[in-house]
């Protein structure tokens, strides 16, 4: 038998589990039934109707959140000369070309939340996809990882640039914000991803594309989303502020 906490009791009357709700009404709720000590981070889980193991049907790649992430990302460049002043100038936490891949190769070393690598180096940075590859670190065009002008990426991922990805069942997960922030700052972000993910839609995937949507706090209750109001317009985020 499953003891309750006091958390969870509050929590009851509050939602219906099984209730559809718009995303603004999901949102509210998501802020409302937050109630840690600490500042929760807001989550979105997409159930997409696609094929992960057929390649077209896989996403991924970045969005730039236009209310930020709440979150300041550990940034690591992989990059030398110039490239790697430009990485330093723009805030990078951690800069370098062999001396680097040494580091990450003997120590391994992955103390950070993004990897960067200019095109250059990349057969160098291969080399740690056993290191890397796990953890989704590893640089990838896709995800604008590799990339010449390194100055902007370090400062997108710096100021609330996330990337996305399904998992081997369909799902994409991505963060939000923080429990802190206005409605209308999750409401921007909550487009932003949606815009996004309909964009990427592959031409091969068929039937119903936005299967599922949950919204939930770090320790907070999943609130379903009617997946039949995702669009928003700027009245409806009018409508929050």
């Amino acid at each position: 038998m499953t003891v309750k906490t006091k958390r969870l009791k509050a929590m009851e009357g509050k939602f219906e589990k099984e209730s559809l709700y718009s995303p603004v009404e999901a949102i509210k709720l998501v802020k409302e039934l937050a109630t840690a000590k600490f500042d929760e981070s807001i989550e979105i889980a997409m159930r997409l109707g696609v094929d992960p193991r057929k390649s077209d049907q896989m996403l991924r790649g970045t969005i730039v959140l236009p209310s930020g992430s709440g979150k300041v990302a550990k940034v690591a460049v992989f990059a030398a000369a110039e490239a790697a002043d430009e990485a330093r100038a723009s805030g990078a936490d951690y800069v370098g070309a062999d001396d680097l891949v040494a580091k990450v190769q003997n120590e391994n070393f992955t103390d950070f939340d993004i990897a960067v690598a200019t095109p250059d180096l990349m057969v160098q940075v291969g080399k740690l996809g056993k290191i890397l590859g796990p953890k989704g670190l590893m640089p990838n065009p896709k995800t604008g990882t590799v990339t010449n002008d390194v100055g902007k990426a370090v400062k997108e991922f710096k100021s609330g640039r996330v990337e996305y990805r399904t998992d081997r069942v369909g799902n994409v997960h991505v963060i939000l914000g923080k429990v802190s922030f206005d409605t209308s700052a999750i409401m921007e972000n909550f487009r932003a991803v949606i815009d996004e993910i309909s964009r990427v839609k592959p031409a091969s995937a068929k039937g119903r594309y936005f299967r599922a949507v949950t919204l939930c706090s770090s320790m907070g209750p999943g609130i379903k989303v009617d997946t039949n109001r995702l669009k928003l317009t700027d009245e409806d985020l009018d409508l929050t502020a």
